[in-house]
């Protein structure tokens, strides 16, 4: 395997620096013979999608195997080295073995409840009492993750709603952890956040409900929220399509018209925010340089919106970043990355495992 030398500006700090990579990995000292690839442009571990979805299909449905790999792809060449599948009802295991894609880190399936989650997802269960046995089932399946429906719209009712007691809330939470994984949930409203939140969930995903209380709780219990921004755009669309429910209707035109508000508010009380772009279903694959984006409209600077999607995103997750003995997943920007999306979205460089697999401008 070929060593390389790269010398160039890293982030946050801006300061110069290079490193070298020997079979594949970063290495500790400078290797002699190693190929220089650059010695200027912006160096960054691979960007990560935190909340993500390889295996289902823009529009909805499972995808194939195929289809996929295809995903995967293109989450690569946007410079996307690290994926949380956040649920999935396709075993992408097999995509572990074919080389240049990004790492995924899986939470097994959705768990829901009978028709409350989108159809084909979830595995639904009939009683919640069994909640903590599936949670087990899935921490297994998964990569130290499990992905729970915290509230969907209840017809009956003809609003969101909780999917969960309180009390299985906590007996499956602790499940999950004792399994050595952690949870998260999606939540849209506000009244499953505190049952969430107060039976130790590691996270929120959307968060779109947030309150000055559950903000505060989600702060003082290290919460994590990835907020999906790009997908909460769509709520205009599914308000619209939901004439049957007036009620779920508004409270979605209403979670959207605020969402700025919310998400920045969580962000001054100092919950940790994440990068995630919700991809597959009715969001594109490909798109983590637009929730970057998104993110700076809650009032994160560029530096610290970026960090959501690379650095501080690859510490959450376990990623080595560029860190000595880490494997060489990594990007390389001939432009400051921080100066929009359509710098964001094309990486110069990009490498996974030591082997450049995607190059662009003065690397093609």
């Amino acid at each position: 395997m070929t060593s390389f030398h790269l010398r160039g500006t890293g982030l946050p700090d801006e300061q110069p620096f290079e490193l070298w990579i020997r079979d594949g990995k970063i290495a500790d000292e400078p290797v002699p013979g190693a190929q220089t690839l650059c010695t200027e442009g912006w160096i960054l571990p691979g960007l990560v999608d935190a909340h993500c979805h390889i295996g289902i299909r823009y529009g909805g449905g499972a995808e194939d195997l195929d289809g996929a790999l295809a995903q995967a792809r293109i989450e690569r060449d946007r410079g996307v080295l690290l994926v949380r599948d956040a649920g999935s009802p396709v075993d992408t295991r097999s995509l572990d073995d074919v080389p240049g894609l990004p790492r995924i880190i899986r939470a097994g399936r959705h768990i829901a409840a009978p028709k409350r989650y989108i159809r084909g997802l979830p595995v639904d269960l009939e009683d919640e009492s069994q909640l903590p046995d599936e949670v087990v089932r899935q921490a297994r399946a998964g990569d130290g993750w499990v992905k729970l429906v915290g509230d969907w719209i209840d017809r009956e009712v003809g609003d969101l709603a909780p999917l969960w007691s309180d009390g299985i809330l906590v007996e499956a939470i602790a499940a999950a952890h004792r399994e050595g994984a952690r949870v998260t949930a999606h939540v849209f409203g506000e009244d499953a956040l505190p049952g969430l939140i107060e039976a130790g969930i590691d996270c929120i995903e959307h968060g779109t409900g947030l309150t000055d209380t559950t903000i505060a709780m989600m702060a003082e219990r290290g919460t994590a929220l990835v907020p999906t921004l790009i997908n909460i755009d769509n709520f205009p669309e599914i308000a619209d399509g939901a004439t049957r429910f007036p009620v779920y209707a508004a409270h979605m035109r209403d979670l959207y018209a605020r969402v700025n508000d919310t998400i920045g508010a969580a962000r001054d009380a100092g919950v940790s925010i994440y990068a995630g772009t919700d991809a597959g279903g009715h969001v594109r694959h490909g798109r983590i340089a637009d929730e970057v984006a998104s993110l700076g409209k809650v009032g994160m600077t560029p530096t610290e919106a970026l960090g959501a999607a690379c650095w501080n995103a690859q510490s959450w997750l376990g990623g080595g970043g560029l860190a000595v003995g880490a494997p060489a997943d990594l990007i390389v920007y001939e432009q400051d990355p921080r100066t929009g999306p359509q710098v964001l979205s094309e990486p110069a460089l990009v490498m996974v495992g030591g082997e450049v697999v995607t190059a662009r401008g003065s690397f093609a």
